[in-house]
């Protein structure tokens, strides 16, 4: 709370903030519905997986994490056990060679469904038996092993997933709820890694919307439509922009499954979707297509100046921010201030409990003018 309330003083020149308590998290334990374990060799060549160093790519070993679902370990110890058996080589990074880089790991809470994904140094044939693999998984977990596959890497890159992605077993996702609303999660979509804080941190993004079912909404960085199809549920209609086509495949799925007809999803950057629906449509005089609320949702990074603009083009009465990084938070908020929004209500979110980062949810309103002065 404290960090959030320097950031937005420091760096967004906020003088007086209207921050709300932060919203803590009941059993802050094994929340974490997503883990990518790295796998390399020990000075021993023994294979092993855990987690990197800080600031470094060495890997300290460590198959199991309280922040982590208990089903991580056995599904690595099969792995592992898998790779040798097979003879399969980690990933080295300083040679470029090996096959196994990381492992993907995903769980839906409310579904218990599993995924697991390989990201592989070449092609899935250099697997040698993965239907053995297959088979070894699916016992380990036979009734919620969902999805398993392969992300095929050969990049020279510190990106952990590839853009291919090879099915092994099932269809290919999983799916799990927030709250009423139940989402198909690919191996490449965005999903909230704390599905019990989501549902608090979505509740406070639509209370601050304020939604009566009249509005025009648009959600930027919209993932596979988390954030839209809790919106949907009270606004006239939400319009979603992301750039990873998977996830807007799963968005328009996800609108599908859920019966959600008022939720159109486009495929681009933010920053080049947005100039252009303003172009076709509010500036033919199409007023009632102008948005009423846009919820932005940015990775770590923030908003894009460009997209910054545009919002600002768009005049919406409403901004709600939901940001996991408060220092890129505090810088975008200092330029929509200077653009005539002012912020009306701040609340710190306890996503990733345990550790320094935070989701903050910031509402921001069109300023009225003070008075009139009337020029015959």
């Amino acid at each position: 709370e404290n960090k959030v309330r320097n950031n937005l003083s420091r760096i967004g020149g906020l003088t007086e903030i209207p921050m709300e308590p932060i919203i803590g998290m009941e059993e802050p334990w094994r929340y974490r519905n997503k883990a990518q374990f790295p796998f390399g060799k020990d000075k021993d060549g023994r294979i092993i997986t855990g987690f990197y160093a800080g600031r470094t790519h060495a890997i300290i070993e460590q198959e199991d994490c309280l922040l982590g679902v208990e089903e991580n370990q056995p599904i690595l110890d099969c792995i592992r056990g898998f790779m040798e058996e097979y003879h399969i080589a980690p990933y080295e990074e300083e040679l470029h060679k090996g096959l196994v880089r990381h492992v993907l790991i995903r769980k839906g809470f409310a579904t218990e469904e599993l995924m697991v994904c390989l990201v592989l140094n070449g092609d899935v044939k250099k697997l040698k038996a993965p239907e053995v693999l297959v088979e070894r998984l699916v016992k380990l977990f036979p009734s919620h092993m969902a999805s398993i596959s392969c992300s095929i890497n050969r990049e020279k890159t510190n990106v952990i997933m590839g853009k291919e992605i090879v099915n092994l077993h099932g269809p290919g996702y999983i799916t799990d709820y927030i709250g009423n609303v139940c989402y198909r999660i690919s191996p490449l979509s965005f999903y909230q890694v704390n599905p019990v804080q989501t549902q608090k941190l979505y509740g406070t993004a639509l209370e601050y919307a304020g939604l009566t079912g009249e509005e025009t909404v648009w959600d930027l960085y919209c993932g596979i439509g988390t954030i839209s199809l809790f919106l949907a549920q009270a606004a006239k209609h939400v319009y979603g922009v992301e750039i990873v086509p998977e996830a807007i495949a799963d968005a328009r799925e996800n609108a599908k499954n859920n019966q959600v007809d008022n939720a159109t999803f486009y495929v681009g950057k933010a920053e080049e979707v947005l100039p252009a629906w303003v172009e076709e449509h509010v500036d033919d005089g199409d007023a009632g297509l102008r948005p009423d609320v846009i919820v932005v949702d940015p990775p770590r990074k923030g908003c894009d100046e460009k997209c910054l603009e545009t919002m600002v083009v768009m005049a919406p009465e409403r901004i709600v921010y939901v940001s996991c990084d408060s220092a890129t938070l505090a810088r975008d908020l200092k330029y929509l201030q200077g653009k005539g929004y002012e912020v009306l209500r701040v609340r710190p979110v306890d996503q990733f409990c345990h550790s320094m980062h935070v989701e903050t949810v910031v509402l921001l309103s069109h300023k009225k003018p003070d008075g009139h002065i009337n020029v015959k």
